[in-house]
């Protein structure tokens, strides 16, 4: 008999621990859920905040590599900026408020393609990772970036020309109830970058929480990659 796909569902994958290592000397932990079967695609995360808790094991972060490798083919790339905790361990060096944390975002993709031999890399970033992602994620390889929550704090109109210039694709979900940018703000704030997808999430808060939530940002993260994988199924 199907079970329902609960918080706590774990789907088959080949997870392995990773060390991310900076150009500033600093060793970085991390996990790579790569799919058993054909990999579709790899997507690097980039997490919340880590002076509200954010962090590698952050749930929507959890939950993609927990089943998005079974039901979508994706691989999933995990890993603790400077000084972050996590169950899996903490990150050496200490906070930076965003500034030397390019370092730690420019080692992360290059170990996606140097060391994991990633080919398809698409970068996601929530919250404060949008912020990272927007600053820092410029590398051409990437294919394209998804943005959850994001907050708009430090990314200057310099970083969205940057992007608008760019060209590559964008995906924004923007919760109807987020804590520092609105749909309608977000429409302003981006109103200049045309190659910015922004969705309108009805109900949605910050921080994503409850399974019809988490469900539909699985679900908008596989319409970017992996389309054909939809709709995504709530039990197994």
């Amino acid at each position: 008999m199907p079970e329902l796909i609960r918080p706590s569902t774990v789907l088959p994958a080949s997870r392995r621990p990773i060390t991310i290592k900076t150009s500033d000397g600093l060793n970085l932990i991390g996990e790579i859920a790569t799919p058993l079967s054909q990999i579709t695609a790899s997507l690097l995360m980039l997490h919340p905040n880590p002076s509200g808790g954010g962090m590698m094991d952050s749930h929507i972060y959890k939950k993609a590599a927990n089943r998005l490798p079974a039901l979508a083919g994706i691989e999933i790339i995990r890993f603790n900026t400077r000084g972050t905790k996590s169950e899996a361990g903490q990150s050496q060096g200490e906070y930076d408020f965003g500034k030397s944390e390019r370092l730690d975002v420019l080692a992360a993709i290059e170990h996606c393609f140097t060391q994991a031999q990633v080919k398809d890399l698409y970068v996601i970033g929530w919250s404060f990772g949008t912020e990272l992602a927007l600053q820092y994620a410029r590398d051409k390889r990437i294919k394209e970036l998804i943005l959850l929550s994001p907050p708009m704090l430090s990314t200057t109109d310099e970083d969205l020309d940057f992007w608008a210039k760019d060209g590559r694709h964008i995906t924004a979900l923007i919760p109807e109830h987020d804590d520092y940018l609105t749909p309608d703000q977000a429409r302003v704030k981006f109103s200049k970058v045309p190659n910015i997808k922004q969705i309108d999430v009805k109900d949605g808060k910050h921080l994503w929480v409850g399974e019809p939530m988490v469900h539909r940002v699985l679900s908008e993260i596989v319409r970017v990659i992996a389309p054909d994988k939809l709709p995504l199924p709530t039990e197994v």
